[in-house]
């Protein structure tokens, strides 16, 4: 690792945690990639539930379920990590449980439709639980002026990832039909392929990567009744106090919206490529790898722009270029401008969502990282149910029209960008650190 990294690290921090840190993304982001996105979705609609009418229904309600699990629990997770210093223990803890059920996943048959739903859930429930517990660790090991950098190159590195696991699971699925499989045998195989890299990648972070964050209550550390009551507390007071953070809850506010429309395009990307473009399910998974090339490149080159141009400035472009990529695929008739969207789209994927890991961290006290970073995961995760359930209801009053249904879901974007023009990043980080003093001074 370059040794110009260390200047972007806190002094205690040595480069080998960065590698460790963002090895994590690079181990999770084959759930996201292959479970969500790519491959088993469809295996979903069309096998487990065989293609009946509410089988995409019924798949986009066990995500919703899932995110409502994570909006519920995110805030109260974050602010007892905060107060016993126990974020890499709870992240150890939501990595086993996504591994464990994703690896269920491959029980996941015509006749196993409910265990199927079950494992959904709690696997992604797991997923976004770490998601939000990794991001924590961002403030700890990076300086504020890096932050931008050092989110994109995690990020980067994730979509890296996500492009293994999935090249890995195509050139497995290619395998199996050449020997005549169908999938109902190799779909489930690729689950344990992913379970397996997420395991295995993410063990340096738990090798390498400290915790460096002291209990708030050493009293109170034996008495799990008492440390989940002031978790709660804390979440009470986080909420109520929201209003002394005007930029930050500007931005989850914001955040809620055009990750509305980020999650409605990660979540059914295969569907309207299937159901608009007539894409085979070769094709969908080429289209998906090479998407996550592009967000690998996105999250890199804009974690740079974001630390010379700013962080808001940075996700306003973002938002602008997915404005042009819905634009882009309504109009696509013919693959060729499909798939130019579909890089656009990459491209911004791995900017906005680097960016705004970046922005939370900036604007959320130091001494209360985790917390406001489960603000923030409860933001994505509302936004995660309202993106495709919006989706899927402009589907349904259409009459199966996808490409209005994608006009409807690019509305959120530019509601996003509007509310993205009250943020002030620097307002918004003097915000946060005085917030950081009179929290020490209380203590």
């Amino acid at each position: 690792m370059p040794k110009h990294f260390q200047t972007m690290l806190r002094p205690d921090v040595r480069p080998r945690e960065l590698w460790a840190w963002a090895m994590y993304d690079f181990a999770n982001s084959g759930y996201t990639t292959v479970v969500i996105t790519a491959l088993f979705n469809a295996y979903f609609v069309a096998v487990v539930a065989g293609n009946a009418p509410w089988a995409t229904f019924a798949w986009t309600a066990a995500l919703s379920v899932s995110y409502m699990l994570i909006v519920l629990s995110a805030p109260l997770i974050g602010a007892y990590a905060d107060l016993h210093a126990v974020k890499k223990k709870l992240l150890a803890i939501t990595t086993v449980g996504c591994v464990l059920f994703t690896s269920l996943l491959s029980f996941a048959q015509p006749d196993t439709l409910w265990l199927t739903i079950v494992c959904v859930i709690v696997s992604n429930f797991f997923f976004g639980s770490g998601e939000n517990l990794i991001a924590a660790f961002l403030p700890e090991i990076s300086k504020t002026r890096a932050m931008g950098r050092i989110s994109g190159w995690g990020w980067s590195l994730g979509y890296i990832g996500g492009l293994v696991t999935l090249g890995l699971c195509l050139m497995y699925v290619t395998w199996a039909e050449a020997q005549g499989q169908t999938a109902n045998q190799f779909v489930p195989i690729t689950m344990l392929i992913t379970a397996g890299i997420f395991a295995l990648a993410s063990i340096p972070t738990f090798l390498l990567l400290r915790e460096r964050a002291t209990p708030k209550m050493l009293e109170d550390r034996g008495n799990e009744g008492v440390a989940v009551g002031m978790a709660w507390f804390r979440v009470r007071q986080t909420m109520h106090n929201l209003r002394k953070f005007a930029d930050l809850r500007r931005f989850l506010l914001c955040s809620l919206f055009y990750q509305a429309g980020i999650q409605a395009v990660i979540t059914l990307t295969a569907v309207y490529a299937n159901q608009a473009m007539n894409f085979s399910i070769q094709q969908t998974l080429l289209l998906v790898l090479v998407v996550n090339l592009t967000a690998a490149v996105g999250a890199f080159l804009f974690g740079h722009v974001q630390d010379r141009i700013g962080h808001v400035k940075t996700i306003a472009l973002t938002l602008a270029g997915w404005i042009v990529t819905i634009l882009l695929a309504w109009a696509a008739r013919e693959p060729t401008l499909f798939w130019v969207a579909a890089n656009v789209a990459g491209l911004c994927l791995g900017a906005s969502q680097s960016a705004s890991r970046a922005l939370v961290g900036v604007l959320a006290p130091p001494s209360r990282a985790a917390e406001f970073f489960g603000l923030w995961g409860l933001a994505v995760k509302l936004a995660s149910v309202a993106g495709p359930l919006t989706y899927g209801a402009a589907t349904w009053l259409t009459g199966g029209n996808h490409r209005q249904s994608l006009l409807v879901t690019g509305s959120y974007f530019v509601i996003g960008l509007l509310l993205l023009s009250g943020v002030n990043a620097a307002r918004g980080r003097r915000a946060a650190l005085r917030a950081d003093r009179i929290q020490r001074l209380i203590l």
